[in-house]
C-alpha cells in the first residue's frame, strides 16, 4: 500500500493537470464562440450563391462551364482538413483516417497522380511519412482562417483544372453541425454536384456550447419548429431569374467566387468542429480527474484512519504492559 506522503503528492499532480484541463477547456469554449459567429455570419451568402449556380447549372441547358465538365479521373487532388495541434480526441486521426481511405480507392492512379493539399500540421505530417505528393505548407490556415489565401488556392485548384492538370478534387473535412456534433465529410469540390443542391444539411446549432445529448436534441427540436412557423410566414423563393447581360458572364464571375467560398467553409467547419472536440476532451479528462481525485481522497483518509488506529494500539499496548 502506497505511503501518505505517496497519496499525497499524487493527489497534488492531479489537482495540478485538472487545472490545466479545466482551463483548456474554457479556453477551447471561447475559440469555439468567435468561430461560431465566423460560420454565422458568412453561411447565408454562401448558401444562397451556391443554391443560385446549382439552379443555373440545373436548369438551363446552355449554362456549361469549364467547372462542371465530367471527365475520366486520370489525376485527383485531395484537400484534407485537420489542425495544429493535438489534444482534441478523435479528430485529426478521423481525417487521416478517411484520406488513407480516400488514396487507397485512387491507388490505382499511382501516387504521382495522386495531390494532396494539407490544411494542418498533423494531416501534413501523414502526408510526409506516407510519402504522398504535397501541394504545400498550409498549416497557418489550419489556425488563423484566412479568405485572401482560400481565395488564391481556389484560383490555382480551379486553373489546375481546367488546364487538365487534375480531374477531380475532393474535400475532406468535418461538417461543423453542433457543440456536440461534427460530421466527417467527405465532398466533391470540383467538377461541380449539382446533386448535393437537393440533400445538402443545412441543421447546425450555432448559438450553443451545450453538449449533451439531451440537450442537443431539445435544441434541436425546438428550431425544427421555429422553423417550420417561418416557412409559413415566408413565400418561397422564386428560382426564375432573370440574368444579365448573358448567362456565361454571370457564371464566369459567380462560380469562382463559389469556389472560394466552398474552401473557406470548409476550413471554417474544421476550425470549429476542432475547438468542440477538444472543449467535449477536456471537459473529459476534467471529470476523470474529478473522479480519481475522490478516489485517492478516499484512499488517503483510509490510509490515515489506519495509521491513527495503529497509533492508538500501541499507545494502549504500552500502558497495558507497563
Amino acid at each position: 500500500m502506497p505511503s501518505l506522503k505517496e497519496i499525497k503528492n499524487r493527489i497534488a499532480s492531479v489537482n495540478n493537470t485538472r487545472k490545466i484541463t479545466s482551463a483548456m477547456k474554457m479556453v477551447a469554449s471561447s475559440k469555439l464562440h468567435h468561430a461560431q459567429v465566423a460560420i454565422e455570419n458568412m453561411l447565408p451568402y454562401e448558401t444562397m450563391l451556391e443554391h443560385i449556380l446549382k439552379v443555373f447549372l440545373a436548369a438551363e441547358a446552355e449554362s456549361q462551364t469549364p467547372y462542371d465538365v465530367d471527365r475520366p479521373v486520370k489525376k485527383v487532388a485531395l484537400i484534407v482538413y485537420a489542425s495544429n495541434s493535438s489534444l482534441c480526441g478523435g479528430f485529426n486521426s478521423n481525417v487521416i483516417k478517411m484520406m488513407i481511405q480516400a488514396v487507397e480507392e485512387y491507388k490505382h492512379l499511382g501516387k504521382e497522380n495522386i495531390l494532396i493539399y494539407p490544411v494542418g500540421r498533423k494531416v501534413a505530417e501523414k502526408v510526409t511519412k506516407l510519402g504522398l505528393r504535397s501541394a504545400g505548407d498550409f498549416t497557418s490556415l489550419a489556425d488563423k482562417p484566412n479568405v485572401a489565401q482560400c481565395i488564391d488556392l481556389a484560383v490555382e485548384i480551379g486553373r489546375m483544372f481546367r488546364e487538365g492538370e487534375v480531374d477531380k478534387v475532393e474535400m475532406i473535412y468535418h461538417h461543423f453541425k453542433s457543440a456536440g456534433s461534427q460530421v466527417l465529410t467527405r465532398k466533391t469540390f470540383l467538377p461541380i454536384d449539382l446533386t448535393t443542391e437537393l440533400d445538402r444539411d443545412h441543421e447546425r446549432d450555432l448559438s450553443s456550447n451545450i453538449v449533451t445529448r439531451e440537450a442537443q436534441e431539445y435544441l434541436r427540436k425546438r428550431k425544427k419548429r421555429e422553423e417550420e412557423q417561418e416557412r409559413e410566414q415566408v413565400k418561397p423563393l422564386n428560382d426564375n431569374f432573370i440574368v444579365e447581360p448573358d448567362m456565361e458572364s454571370v457564371l464566369d464571375a459567380l462560380i469562382p467566387k463559389l469556389l472560394h467560398l466552398m474552401l473557406y467553409t470548409a476550413l471554417l467547419d474544421s476550425n470549429a468542429s476542432e475547438h468542440a472536440a477538444r472543449m467535449v476532451a477536456m471537459q473529459t479528462a476534467t471529470d476523470n480527474a474529478d473522479e480519481l481525485l475522490r478516489q485517492l481522497n478516499l484512499q488517503y483518509n483510509k490510509s490515515r484512519q489506519q495509521a491513527i488506529t495503529s497509533e492508538l494500539l500501541d499507545i494502549v499496548g504500552g500502558t497495558v504492559n507497563n
